[in-house]
This record gives C-alpha cells, sequence and structure tokens, in this order.
C-alpha cells in the first residue's frame, strides 16, 4: 500500500500544472474553469513510487508517474467524457479489462471494437461495446496505424480500472489532513 510522503501547496505551481494538462488534453480547455477554479487551493499529495496526485477539496482529479503525462481520475473522466480519445472493446473483453488485463489489439479490430486514430503514448479512455461510461484508463504502447501490422500485440496498458489503479501503480489509500479533521480516501 502506498502513502503520502510529502503534501504542498500548489498555488505557486498552479500556472505550471494547469498548463500541461491543457496541453495533454486540449479538449478541457472550455471546462477548465469548473474543473479547477482559479481561486481555488489545490494540493499536491506526493506518494511513494513516484506517484503525484493533485487533489482539490478533497477530491482527486489528476495523477502523475514519474515526469509522464498528468492522467485523469476515471470520475473525473466520468464527469467529462469528451476529454480524451476513446477505444472501445468487444463485449469479450471486458471480464479481461475489469481483471486488469492489458487491451490487445484483437479486443479492438474485432466487430464490437472501435478506434480513435491515435499516437504512440497517448492517453485513451476504455469503454465496452454497449456501455455508456468507460471502465478504464490507458495508455497506447503503439500508434493505431502500427495496430494492424502488429495485430497480437498489446495496444494499451491500463492505468486506472474502475476504483482501482493498477499496473505500474498499486492502490493508493492516502490520508490527508486538514486541520482537525482527518479524512480518507480511496483514489476513485
Amino acid at each position: 500500500m502506498d502513502k503520502i510522503e510529502e503534501l504542498y501547496d500548489i498555488m505557486p505551481s498552479f500556472m505550471e500544472i494547469s498548463d500541461k494538462i491543457l496541453q495533454e488534453y486540449p479538449r478541457l480547455e472550455p471546462v477548465m474553469e469548473e474543473i479547477w477554479p482559479k481561486k481555488a487551493s489545490p494540493v499536491l499529495l506526493k506518494c511513494q513510487n513516484h506517484i503525484n496526485i493533485v487533489a482539490l477539496n478533497g477530491k482527486p482529479l489528476f495523477f502523475q508517474h514519474r515526469d509522464r503525462q498528468w492522467v485523469p481520475t476515471l470520475r473525473l473522466l466520468h464527469e467529462y467524457p469528451s476529454m480524451m480519445p476513446k477505444m472501445q472493446v468487444d463485449r469479450g473483453a471486458v471480464k479481461f479489462v475489469l481483471r486488469g488485463s492489458n487491451v490487445m489489439c484483437q479486443g479492438l479490430t474485432s466487430p464490437g471494437g472501435r478506434m480513435q486514430v491515435v499516437p504512440a503514448n497517448a492517453v485513451v479512455q476504455i469503454a465496452v461495446e454497449g456501455k455508456q461510461h468507460s471502465c478504464a484508463i490507458g495508455v497506447t504502447t503503439i500508434s493505431t496505424e502500427e495496430m494492424y501490422v502488429w495485430y497480437s500485440d498489446c495496444l494499451s496498458v491500463l492505468l486506472h480500472i474502475s476504483t482501482q489503479l493498477r499496473a505500474p501503480w498499486t492502490q493508493i489509500f492516502w490520508h490527508y489532513v486538514t486541520g482537525y479533521d482527518e479524512q480518507w480516501f480511496i483514489l476513485a
């Protein structure tokens, strides 16, 4: 289980982090004020295993591993589903995806699967055929053009599944102390 090592008030670097997030997710620009108001005081949680979490009012918004891209939580993605490209797997792949398996090309190229054109290392939402909400967030290992060449290869490495973080992260329980109130959160 990961624990919080340091807790920072990130007001000085507020613009820097929000600019990086807007570069990675330009579709969020019209609603960024709703997600992250300018007068809000976000908190940066530095956890073990080089994981950073940006939280606002006790609600986790984005997480980052080392200096990789900022990834939204699944809860934030459900509020703003158009923020990133969508990959849809067929019904047969859902049980494997929910167990934490990586998404393979066959699950996306079968009759129930759909893909948007994305480059390698793009953060994508993973949806299931016939379902409204996405069930996971992943990072593509290859582009969609390369997928047709490497048909049996892994297309997406899962990062965030339902209410848990998966490989390369473990589930995180974090403790955030605000004044005299102690609150436990499960990253969801």
